[in-house]
């Protein structure tokens, strides 16, 4: 189960649906999966182009709720030569994610994994809605660390951060992060060990682009892999952080190897960045996955 937003990324020649839960949630289903998004959207275009969408993947759209008022997300994206930039419209739909619904699709779905995010969290409403459910499905919760400015504070980082069993971060996050609770070590990796200790964490995971990933348990284990190989050059490298996400979710439900999860989850993350956009146009994307991975 993925709780939070789903956004139009509105670039200057296109838009493109997205946002991590989504992402996530696409590419799990593409990989034998059944996700369950709760999110909220409006009463508009962009909410028919999703479920439009959503059932093109053969997704559930039963946490899908609507909105009478409030717009679909959008982000407006400036891509120049420093990356991409963000401008996350604030008061959308997703803002407002009622509880008692999400509440109740979760009990019905019965989740093995809740993933959840911190841009969703940004309004009181849906941050509600998000306590509410983290209670009351006592599952493994992943927490996916996305630092969009302006729309984090470290009380919600640190909220989220004790409700979470499992946190996904990139290397640059962390050493926010760690600079911001003064977390004591000499290296990231020392670092992470004192995140883990300070909020009883049992995993985190942490990702460095080209030069791949690490994982830490609460035990002290590390594993770490290279980088994928990229077939082909970087066009674009917006989602191939939830695709990581995603295969290590995958991993993790079906009892890959660490190594092997950690490993599988960078080569698709690399795979991603050689097309536009956070998610494939079609289902043939997937198809060497699925045969080499024999799913």
């Amino acid at each position: 189960m993925l709780f939070g937003e789903v956004l139009a990324d509105m670039f200057t020649d296109r838009k493109v649906l997205g946002g991590a839960p989504f992402n996530v949630a696409r590419h799990l289903k593409a990989f034998g999966l059944n996700p369950v998004l709760i999110t909220r959207v409006g009463h508009d275009v962009l909410r028919e182009e999703l479920l439009d969408a959503m059932a093109r993947f053969g997704m559930d759209t039963l946490g899908v709720q609507c909105d009478p008022t409030r717009p679909t997300g959008q982000v407006a994206v400036q891509i120049d030569a420093n990356g991409h930039h963000f401008d996350i419209k604030p008061n959308q739909a997703y803002d407002f994610i009622h509880a008692g619904v999400a509440r109740m699709v979760a009990l019905s779905a019965q989740p093995e994994l809740i993933y959840f995010g911190t841009l969703a969290q940004r309004n009181k409403v849906s941050r509600r809605s998000l306590n509410i459910l983290l209670q009351s499905m006592k599952v493994p919760h992943m927490l996916d660390i996305n630092l969009r400015e302006p729309w984090f504070d470290m009380q919600t980082i640190k909220r989220s951060l004790l409700r979470a069993d499992v946190v996904k971060t990139n290397h640059e996050e962390l050493l926010v992060i760690a600079r911001q609770l003064r977390l004591p070590g000499n290296s990231v990796q020392e670092q992470g060990a004192s995140l883990i200790r300070q909020f009883s964490l049992e995993k985190l995971l942490v990702t460095c682009g080209a030069e791949g990933a690490w994982q830490l348990d609460a035990d002290g284990t590390t594993v770490s892999v290279e980088g994928g190989k990229l077939k082909t050059g970087i066009v674009d490298t917006v989602g191939a952080g939830d695709g990581f996400a995603a295969i290590f979710i995958t991993g993790v439900l079906k009892g890959w190897p660490v190594m092997l999860t950690l490993s599988r989850a960078n080569d698709f993350a690399a795979a991603l960045c050689g097309i536009r956009g956070a998610i494939p146009i079609n289902e043939d994307f997937y198809a060497p996955f699925l045969e080499e991975w024999q799913i």
